[in-house]
């Protein structure tokens, strides 16, 4: 039996299928930013490229917690 994702990357299946793009994509777009606080970067996907507060926060809590 496969144990389900879980936490962040619970949201990444929606994202892809919503916005278009891999999640390695969102993912370097973080990492590449200036901007270093959460609700910085949560406030700048939403603005900038129209993600939804939560696939936002969701994005930027995995790279926050050391995902790439």
């Amino acid at each position: 039996m496969t144990d389900a994702v879980k936490g962040p990357a619970s949201y990444f299946p929606a994202i892809e299928k919503k916005h278009g793009r891999p999640i390695a994509e969102w993912l370097e777009l973080i990492h590449a930013s200036p901007l270093t606080k959460h609700m910085e970067l949560v406030a700048w996907l939403k603005s900038a490229h129209g993600l939804g507060h939560g696939h936002a926060n969701a994005l930027v809590a995995h790279v926050r917690a050391g995902g790439k």
